[in-house]
């Protein structure tokens, strides 16, 4: 014999999944495919002043493509799209000081611009990523902290150029 309070949650969970099935949710990875298609290519314009960041950005941006975007990574000739990215030198602002005024966390910051090349369109992006990280008093920047600072900036500026290509895939009706 069923009981009324399993009707009640049998009705409020099958609302639920009606609900959800025909809301029209689509992922943002679909909306970006979209604008992108399934076939992606990627460079990147190497920095004179940084040429071992742009390594971490085309590693970035590579993992995007394959783990966002659901997309395959082809060569140039081959693509639906292409993406050519182009890092700023980063910048390092103090942003937290001791009680002897000593700087103890730094913030990194990344602008990213980004080409997208499609047969009928070439679009520019512009993508900024921040990373906060402490630093001991009254030292100075070591190589691995810069460098982690980089790589943590730039996937944030690729989040932020994945949010902007997935709006622009979601108007697109």
């Amino acid at each position: 014999m069923i009981k009324y309070s399993q009707v009640v949650i049998l009705f409020l969970l099958t609302l639920i999944i009606i609900g959800v099935v025909g809301c029209g949710y689509k992922p943002s990875s679909k909306y970006a495919r979209e604008v992108l298609g399934n076939r992606v290519s990627t460079s990147v314009v190497i920095s004179q002043t940084d040429p071992e960041n742009s390594v971490i950005i085309k590693d970035a941006v590579d993992k995007a493509v394959i783990e966002i975007f659901h997309s395959s990574l082809v060569q140039r000739r081959y693509s639906n799209t292409h993406l050519i990215l182009r890092m700023s030198i980063p910048s390092y602002t103090p942003v937290q000081y001791d009680t002897n005024g000593f700087i103890i966390g730094y913030r990194a910051r990344i602008t990213l611009r980004i080409t997208r090349e499609s047969k009928d369109i070439k679009k520019n992006y512009t993508a900024v990523g921040t990373y906060d990280f402490p630093v001991l008093p009254n030292s100075i920047l070591t190589e691995q902290e810069r460098f982690d600072a980089i790589k943590f900036s730039s996937f944030k500026a690729i989040s932020a150029f994945v949010a902007q290509v997935s709006a622009e895939g979601s108007q697109v009706k």
